[in-house]
């Protein structure tokens, strides 16, 4: 198994911009089995000079013995008070007083019909579950649906659809593995669950871009985004790349997740990136045995603030027994048991996501400053 004394090897002799050895330029190494992930410190102001020294410290390492796959990042680095040079069709847009235009378009998604987030504020509110389920429901409807788990850091999707293999690869590009009929890719699948990803924001950001673009989608109808909680650099990555069909946003009830979810609309909102609504999840339980009704989290928030915020509303999920054992057993609920009341409620959320994409304008990828 190879180590990161192998790794450093693989980069001797070879430079960086103004001659910089790059095993002086490491500023991580993440080894899981025949993966290496490795990120390089540069200045920003010379990306194209470090982006040649990137891919020749990729080649060097999937050389290396031991190495299956190799990703290799870069992050910024200047010299202190040094001012970052934007790049150079920024600088002349900035001139002119216009937005930096976009990168083209993705050639791995061009022929995605509908690209969806599914989003929110702050974590733990069932946004992977609601994700999953969702996915499945479209799949239901008799779409083809790709599934991404854009989550890094807390990777989901391996444990909800009980995925242990690692992905093959196939001219270059990583093949997603299936599970009901979707095809699904994480970060989950490269790394063992319990190696903490800790990683810089641009190489967060470089990762999620080659889970876009390094990855055998195919035909699809619906590609289906999990993000992160948050609105950080995931969030930026995928609004600038990516021209989004709309968002899905997950709440609930309670007051502290409502202020989260509206920062999350906010920013959809502020990359002009469609809403296609709010769901409320966890806005009830049934107790199983006497069948009362508890509305622990409170009821009817996300209802509300969707309706203050000019955005649909898409429906509630309840807080649930065998929606958590589904998700935990690795076959969500939809694809457990379809026709039960729980996989209801989320064959009713799809139908409506359906609708809601085929009736809307499509857009191009939106053009904003990220300042």
């Amino acid at each position: 198994m190879a180590t990161e004394a192998d790794i450093l090897k693989a980069l001797e002799g070879l430079y960086g911009p103004g001659g910089t050895p790059l095993v002086h330029a490491v500023s991580g190494i993440n080894l899981s089995g025949g993966k290496a992930f490795v990120s390089l410190a540069g200045d920003p102001g010379q990306s194209q000079a470090w982006e040649a020294a990137r891919v020749a410290a990729e080649r060097a390492i999937k050389a290396a013995p031991g190495i299956d796959q190799a990703v290799v990042t870069l992050t910024a680095e200047r010299a202190p008070g040094a001012e970052a040079s934007p790049p150079r069709g920024q600088a002349q847009a900035h001139a002119h007083g216009a937005p930096p235009q976009h990168k083209a378009g993705i050639p791995a998604l061009e022929k995605i019909r509908f690209i969806i987030a599914v989003a929110s504020g702050k974590g733990g509110v069932g946004k992977s579950t609601t994700s999953a389920n969702l996915a499945l429901g479209l799949a239901a409807q008799g779409w083809r649906v790709g599934l991404l788990d854009a989550d890094v850091y807390g990777p989901s999707m391996p444990r909800l659809f009980a995925l242990t293999d690692k992905p093959k690869v196939e001219g270059g590009k990583l093949v997603p593995l299936a599970a009901h009929g979707l095809k699904i890719m994480s970060m989950g699948f490269l790394v063992d669950e319990n190696i903490p990803m800790v990683w810089r924001g641009p190489m967060v950001s470089q990762a999620i871009s080659q889970m876009l673009g390094e990855v055998v989608w195919g035909e699809l109808d619906a590609l289906v985004i999990d993000m992160p909680p948050g609105t950080g650099d995931v969030q930026l990555t995928i609004a600038q790349q990516v021209p989004l069909s709309g968002a899905v946003i997950v709440s609930t009830p309670q007051d502290l997740a409502l202020i989260d979810a509206r920062r999350a609309v906010a920013m959809f909102q502020k990359v002009e990136a469609p809403i296609l609504g709010v769901v409320e999840n966890m806005s009830y339980f049934l107790c199983p045995h006497c069948g009362g009704r508890s509305e622990i989290f409170a009821h009817g928030g996300a209802r509300h603030d969707a309706e203050q915020m000019g955005v649909p509303f898409l429906g509630e999920a309840p807080l649930d027994i065998k929606i958590r054992e589904t998700s935990d057993a690795g076959r969500p609920v939809v694809a457990a048991e379809p026709d039960s009341p729980q996989a209801a409620v989320y064959l009713n959320l799809a139908a409506k996501v359906k609708t809601l994409l085929e009736t809307q304008k499509q857009r191009a990828a939106p053009k904003i400053v990220v300042g």
